[in-house]
């Protein structure tokens, strides 16, 4: 499945405002960029690194007056999303070391909390995907997805009391509860193509069976069409901008995400 993804965020800037992008997908497993735009408007210096998490980062300083922001990426993704029932559980010993980070409660996942909830949610299913498909199918069951009723990140706990809450939210509360059973998982940002109503997506992956696999309580089924931008512990370690300073909102957030053909020529 070829998609071409596009961002366009506007700013209207008072004063010198240093800025953290993440709004470059990479290539992997599951994805191959095969072209990609990336416009700043005033075009201004920028300084790209990579973060801890292998994400594709840049740093600048937005002058004052309207700034712009333009990403676009042709992405050839896989044509369905990989399950496994019954793959197992990893023992903790047999982690790859750079998985263990995601067993770890972090800002907005505060797994020591949700042992007992998790072990109540899981009983009776096989270690390991499984008990990660059960968590899915619980928070698609009692947590309401309400898409654009917050702003801010709210952590696992406040989450489970609301009982609602927007992508990052239910990806929170599922990262939370798989690590609280000591299965690895982390948070991604990124696109979904169809996604109703259209903006940038969160969703939260597993260690299970020796991979990472795709989980999302938001929709009623996995289905092809995810592009990954970033990657981290929780939706601090991926916000898609950071500025400091003065706060600034974007006037124009824009996302679109089009099936394409695999020769279709660029725009």
């Amino acid at each position: 499945m070829w998609l071409r993804t596009s961002c366009d965020l506007k700013f209207d800037i008072e004063v010198p405002t240093p800025f953290i992008l993440m709004l470059r997908p990479r290539s992997g497993a599951q994805q191959w960029i095969a072209r990609e735009e990336y416009r700043l408007y005033p075009s201004i210096p920028v300084f790209e690194f990579t973060d801890d998490f292998g994400n594709l980062c840049q740093r600048l300083i937005a002058p004052p007056g309207a700034f712009g922001i333009h990403t676009l990426s042709d992405v050839m993704t896989a044509d369905s999303i990989d399950v496994a029932p019954g793959a197992p559980f990893v023992e903790i010993q047999n982690l790859p070391d750079d998985t263990l980070k995601y067993l770890l409660p972090s800002r907005f996942c505060e797994a020591e909390c949700f042992g007992q909830m998790a072990t109540e949610i899981t009983a009776n299913q096989w270690l390991g995907y499984d008990q990660v498909a059960a968590i899915e199918d619980w928070l698609r069951q009692n947590i309401s997805y309400v898409p654009g009723s917050s702003d801010t990140p709210v952590s696992a706990i406040e989450v489970n009391t609301r009982q609602s809450g927007v992508c990052r939210d239910l990806a929170h509360l599922g990262i939370a509860l798989c690590r609280s059973i000591s299965i690895p998982a982390r948070m991604v940002v990124g696109y979904l193509h169809d996604l109703e109503p259209m903006d940038l997506h969160a969703w939260f992956e597993a260690y299970v069976g020796g991979r990472w696999y795709t989980f999302d309580a938001t929709q009623e089924a996995l289905r092809p069409g995810y592009v990954a931008i970033g990657y981290g512990r929780d939706a601090a370690d991926v916000a898609v901008y950071n500025q400091f300073g003065p706060p600034v909102y974007p006037v124009v957030q824009h996302v679109q995400v089009d099936r394409i053909e695999a020769d279709e020529p660029a725009l």
